[in-house]
């Protein structure tokens, strides 16, 4: 089976990428893989604390996670499954794509701002090329309706 792979992160952007990835999954058969990754500099503390904080972090993306999964397997009829990953997010996406055969397609928000799409959009189109799988780039900005227009 084909997956859509999706980044769950904090960004606004993020939700037009979830929504897309799940209706192309179910519109063709695929699934989805969200993936959430948890930056390295949140557990420089003491080990207590830093698993602490671990624990904590995952809860969130679990939570926030949840959200989304129930949306996807309610509305678009699409079980995702979840990944966390710690480490810097565009080396976390590139091994995960890497490592995830069934990954076909990479799914990023891109923020709608003068300043340009947003970190990961701007890092991984660097690294585009080195990419196994093709990579989709869904405006923050567009409504429901277009994206199930074009999905």
């Amino acid at each position: 089976m084909r997956k859509f792979l999706v980044v769950l992160d904090d960004s606004r952007e993020c939700l037009n990428a979830m929504r897309f990835a799940a209706m192309r999954a179910a519109n063709t058969g695929g699934g989805v893989k969200v993936l959430s990754v948890i930056p390295p500099e949140e557990f420089n503390h003491w080990i207590g604390v830093s698993d602490l904080m671990r624990g904590e972090a995952r809860e969130r993306i679990e939570v926030h996670f949840e959200v989304f999964a129930k949306w996807m397997r309610d509305r678009q009829g699409v079980d995702p499954e979840l990944k966390i990953r710690e480490g810097e997010a565009v080396s976390e996406i590139m091994s995960e794509v890497k490592e995830d055969r069934e990954i076909g397609v990479l799914v990023l928000g891109a923020n709608n701002d003068r300043k340009g799409p947003g970190p990961l959009v701007t890092q991984l189109s660097r690294n585009s090329g080195s990419l196994p799988v093709p990579m989709t780039v869904v405006p923050g900005d567009l409504t429901k309706e277009q994206l199930e227009a074009i999905t």
